[in-house]
């Protein structure tokens, strides 16, 4: 059981630390609005991650698995709001938060970006149907022991979004640079593209 943790613990702690378009919109967040908004960028994160979390607890995620339409529908979804988010970024580059506020699109901005951005990426549900079973000790709950598992999935993330917000404070102020803070927005709008774009042809 222990080892099983500890093995978990590990391979997780890897992945959690690949970027992926959440880390992207967490960043956009601090870019627009400082630490605040990144902090509740985050936060929706780790919102939509315990979302997942009991999806894949009650077996919801493994019907998602099983349905390639739902994976399709929602994959579809999830390529559209990141190449939205991309655009929205390529068009606000070199902005100020005060001349981006009331711009926003809908779903653009803070714990709403958050939460989508993870809810609206069928793969997470996939990762967590397919990743954690082969980290189940034989003879426990299933169901338990995907909410145990992902429940440590949730508290790594949230560690790592302390740590990147801890550290936010002191890049502000070279980010907020016109010249600066303009490349950032377009690099993160090509990323950010080049994820919806992957995510929709895989």
């Amino acid at each position: 059981m222990l080892l099983s943790v500890l093995a978990f613990v590990g391979a997780a702690t890897l992945i959690v630390l690949l970027p992926g378009p959440d880390t992207l919109v967490v960043v956009r967040s601090i870019l627009r609005g400082g630490r605040r908004q990144g902090v509740l960028t985050a936060l929706g994160n780790l919102t939509g991650l315990a979302v997942w979390v009991l999806a894949a607890a009650l077996g919801i995620a493994a019907l998602l698995h099983a349905s390639r339409i739902g994976y399709d529908v929602l994959r579809a979804v999830g390529a559209c709001y990141l190449i939205y988010l991309g655009v929205n970024a390529y068009l606000s580059r070199g902005t100020t938060q005060e001349q981006v506020e009331g711009r926003q699109g809908i779903l653009g901005t803070g714990y709403r970006a958050g939460v989508l951005t993870n809810l609206l990426n069928p793969k997470v549900g996939v990762f967590f149907v397919t990743f954690l079973p082969g980290f189940i000790p034989h003879g426990t709950s299933v169901g338990l022991m995907t909410a145990v598992f992902g429940a440590i999935f949730v508290v790594l993330t949230a560690l790592y979004w302390v740590l990147l917000l801890a550290v936010a404070g002191t890049v502000t102020s070279w980010m907020n640079e016109p010249r600066i803070r303009r490349r950032l927005d377009i690099a993160t709008a090509g990323v950010l593209v080049g994820f919806g774009i992957r995510l929709a042809t895989e």
